[in-house]
C-alpha cells in the first residue's frame, strides 16, 4: 500500500469517527470505557507498544483501534461488538486477544486487551 493509500484510508477512518455518536448516545447508563491494549508484531514477542484510551459520555462511540502496521490494507481492531455484548449484559470487565482484519497476510499483527466499563 502506497502512502496516498494509507492516507485516503485514514481520513476515511477519522470521519467515521466524527460521524459516531457519543457514547452517552449509544450507552446511556455507561458513564466510562477504559481500554488497555498491548499491541504485538510476530509471534509472542514482548509488546512494541501499550495504550490506554478512556472514553466518556461525551466521546465518539468509535471502537475500531487502528493497526499499527505501516503496509496494512483495512487493518485494525474492531472491539465495537465486544463492548456491545459487555453493555447488554453489564459485564464490567472483560479481556481477550484480537488478530489484525487487514487484507494483507503479512501483517499478523495483534492485540491483547482489558476493557472495563463503569454504569450509572
Amino acid at each position: 500500500m502506497n502512502s496516498k493509500q494509507k492516507n485516503a484510508e485514514r481520513l476515511e477512518r477519522k470521519q467515521q469517527k466524527l460521524d459516531a455518536a457519543p457514547v452517552s448516545a449509544r450507552y446511556p447508563d455507561v458513564t466510562s470505557i477504559v481500554i488497555a491494549m498491548d499491541y504485538y508484531r510476530r509471534g509472542s514477542s514482548p509488546p512494541f507498544m501499550q495504550r490506554i484510551i478512556n472514553f466518556l459520555p461525551g466521546s465518539a462511540a468509535y471502537f475500531l483501534m487502528e493497526c499499527m502496521e505501516d503496509k496494512c490494507t483495512h487493518g485494525g481492531f474492531n472491539l465495537e461488538s465486544i463492548i456491545y455484548t459487555m453493555v447488554k449484559n453489564r459485564q464490567e470487565s472483560t479481556n481477550g486477544e484480537l488478530v489484525c482484519s487487514g487484507s494483507d497476510s503479512s501483517c499478523r499483527r495483534r492485540i491483547a486487551y482489558k476493557i472495563a466499563i463503569q454504569y450509572n
